[in-house]
Formats: structure tokens, sequence, C-alpha cells
């Protein structure tokens, strides 16, 4: 059914594009911060913390494990939270992903260890980790949603890029937080320490609410409520008008698979015996290619506005299999200046390619009466895989987790679908925002209607 709502004050819209990309990139980067600071500590202190200290190598395997749970946990807040989206707006999602995630986070660091409560510990851990996944699921769907709907049509791609680059802020974030907590003595840190960054995440909720609740829902979507009205069942409406774009987005989300191995397995593996790294010293390899990254997204971003979203797009996911290898290999050698080197060429800039574009690359697949759900959906599915990539990959490195060319193997097999999903991909950069998803040519009198 239609809505009588009338429609907005022209003048009301006026650099909301801007406060969206803004909304979109300080509440990816609060609510990511919350996300990736568990990564840091699966890989460094809840082995140690939460699981059977006897076997560490079983440990660390476990740990990793409740790292994908999230990821598990993803495409079931994405059904939810997509459907939601698509029928009350994007608005309303983003600000409940975001007050979950502090939540969610901030009881993480109340959390009893194994040596208190047994294996009570490891589940409540779970449970917590369910629920940020849950969060993230719809996280940057919304912001996607919202940031492109309100981008110009000739600046798409450098808008909506923004969710990305608050993405890395975020990661960059925790991973500054965790510099000075890993420095710590080791009972400090195994005691008290590792719980700072999680109790910092109540801020999350403060601060995003107060960012987020006072931007304006997006001109599409409001122009959909008022003339065809929502969808009552965007799922089914999905399922039946594109479900071969959200194949298309599961396959193209296992991109996401080069920054589970790079942040958390290639984390593992440089501060284990076999290599013996120090964590500050790997913690800033993270940090600085984030740096680069802050950068590097927005440029490619602005770059596929220009000459398309495919080539880009194709560029980073080609690139990276490649680049993996570098970087696996340059860990193995120990030598430090090499693995900063790559470690930034690798994820600052050359995953940053496939990681800037597939905001607007994805959700340009889509017409706005299911946009959110399209992109959660097609996304959480296939981050879910990625989620547990770094689990494969532990078992992959065989006993003393130092095969790293079968971890790079694998990495760049995960790089495949992507470019087969950007290949079959329509090029959408020059499509009106209006007509995105449309899968019938409209006359050039009906275009000019629909887009007045």
């Amino acid at each position: 059914m239609a809505s009588n709502a009338a429609p907005r004050d022209p003048a009301e819209s006026v650099g909301q594009p801007k406060k969206a990309a803004t909304a979109a990139w300080i509440g990816s980067a609060l609510e990511y911060y919350d996300f990736f600071i568990y990564g840091s500590a699966a890989a460094l202190i809840f082995p140690k913390v939460f699981f059977d200290e006897s076997d560490p190598a079983n440990a660390t395997l476990l740990s990793l494990a409740t790292f994908g749970v999230a990821y598990a946990a993803r495409p079931i807040g994405a059904l939810f939270l997509g459907h939601f989206g698509d029928k009350v707006g994007r608005k309303r999602i983003m600000v409940f992903t975001l007050i979950l995630m502090g939540l969610s986070t901030f009881l993480i660091g109340c959390l009893p260890t194994r040596a208190q409560v047994g294996g009570l510990a490891p589940v409540l851990l779970v449970l917590c980790r369910v629920l940020q996944g849950i969060s993230a699921a719809g996280e940057q769907a919304s912001a996607n949603s919202m940031s492109l709907e309100h981008a110009p049509p000739n600046r798409r791609g450098f808008f909506t890029s923004f969710t990305l680059s608050g993405t890395q802020g975020g990661q960059l974030l925790a991973t500054l937080a965790f510099i000075p907590i890993a420095a710590l003595p080791e009972d400090q840190l195994l005691s008290w320490g590792w719980r700072i960054p999680f109790f910092l995440s109540i801020a999350v909720a403060v601060v995003g609410y107060v960012i987020r609740r006072k931007l304006a829902e997006t001109p599409a979507f409001e122009q959909q409520t008022a003339t065809e009205g929502v969808v009552k069942l965007p799922l089914a409406f999905l399922a039946r008008n594109h479900w071969a774009d959200v194949l298309r987005v599961v396959a193209g989300a296992l991109i996401a698979s080069v920054s589970t191995i790079f942040t958390v397995w290639a984390l593992a593996y440089a501060t284990s015996d076999s290599v013996g790294m120090s964590r500050s010293s790997m913690l800033w390899v993270g940090a600085l290619a984030n740096l680069v990254a802050l950068g590097a997204i927005p440029a490619w971003a602005t770059l596929s506005d220009r000459i398309g979203r495919r080539p880009v797009y194709l560029i980073g996911a080609v690139g990276s299999a490649i680049a993996m290898f570098a970087y696996l290999w340059a860990i193995s050698t120990g030598n430090y200046p090499l693995i900063l080197l790559l470690g930034i060429v690798t994820f600052g800039v050359v995953y940053s390619a496939a990681n800037g574009v597939w905001p607007s690359f994805y959700g340009e697949m889509f017409t706005t009466r299911v946009r959110l759900s399209g992109m959660a959906i097609g996304t959480q599915i296939g981050f879910a895989v990625a989620g547990f990539a770094v689990t494969f990959a532990a078992q992959i490195a065989g006993p003393d987790g130092n095969d790293w060319s079968s971890v790079a193997l694998f990495t760049a097999a995960l790089c495949v679908p992507p470019v087969i999903a950007a290949l079959t991909a329509r090029e959408t950069h020059t499509v009106p925002t209006e007509l995105l998803g449309e899968r019938t040519p409209r006359s050039a009198a009906e275009r000019e209607a629909v887009t007045a």
C-alpha cells in the first residue's frame, strides 16, 4: 500500500550526502572497533584465558573458531534486519545495530575466565560473539544503503565507500588499542589488561546514537514508500526477482577472506614460536596498513565512478590473491621491514580496491525495495564462509601451524568466486539511482518521468 507521506522539501536534502557518509564512517568505525578487538584478542589472549592452556595448539584453534561463530550468526541477523530495513527504513536499523554491538562487546569485557567458572566461560563468550555477529549483519548493509541512496548519481562509489573506510578506521582503532595492552607484562595482560578495550566499547552506544538519530531517511526510500509502497515480504520479492544477484554478492563477499586471514591467522602465525615476532610489532603492521587503506579506499572508489565498478573490483580480487603469497612468505622469513612493506601493499593498497568498491557495486545490483535485504543476506552468507576461513587456515597450516604456502593457496582459491561474480555482473556506475536493479529497460519517456 502506498504511503500518504508528503515529499521532502528539497532544502532539507542539502548536505545530506555528506551527513550520511559521515554517519556511515563514524558508526562503522565505532562498530568495527568492537568487532576487530575480538579478532586481536582471539589470536593473542583468549586461548590462554578461556581455553585449556595444556594444549596450546587446540586452544588457539578453538579460540579462532569463536571468531568465526559471529560470521555464522550473521546470515540469521541479515534475514531479520534486512526484512525490517526494507520495511521501516535504513535509519532505525543503523541505530539498533550500533547499540547492540556496543552492549555485547562491553559484556565480553565482563566475562569470567575459565579459571573462575570452567567450561561456562567459553559458552558465555560464544553467546556474546553471536550478538556481535547479528549486529554486524545489519550494520554495513544499512549504512551502505543509506549513503548510496543519499549520494549524487555520479559519485555513488565515493560516498558509499565511507562505510568501508569507517570499517578500516575501526580496525585501526582496535589495533592501536591493543598495542599498549599487548605490551603489558603477561600476568597483567591475562588478568585485567585485555578487558580494557572491551570496556571502552560502551562509548559506541552513546556516540552512535547521537550521530545517527539526527540523520534523515533517504529520498529513494521515502519516494518508494510514498508511491509504490514498501514490499510486504521483501525476502520473497528478492528470491523471485534478484536471486542471481544475491548469488553474485555471496560469491563476491568471499573476498573478505583476505581480511580475516590477514588480521587474524597471519597475526597468530607471526607471533607463534615458529616465527617469533613480537605482538606489538605485528600489531603495528596492521595499524599502518589500515592507515594507508583510509586513503586508498576512497581513491579506488572515486576511480570506479569514472571507469566503472567491475575493473576496479577485479584489480582488488586478482591482486589480493597474488599479494597474500608475498605477505605470508615475508612473515616466514622473519624479516620485519619486508613484512611491514608487503603488509601495507597487500592490505592497505591492493585489497582496498575491492574493499572500497563493493559497497556501491553490490548495492547497485538491487532496487530500492530490496536493496538492504539483498546486500545484507548476500554479504553475510559470503562473510560467514570468510569468517571460518581463519579456522580452516589453522587446520591447513598443519600441526606446527607454519605451512604458510598452503594457507596462501587456500586464500587465493577463495578469491576465484569474487572474480567470477564480477565478470558476470552488469556495469552500473552510470545508471540513475532510481533505475538501479531494473530488469526491463524503460522507454526514454518513462526514464525521464522516474528521474524527474
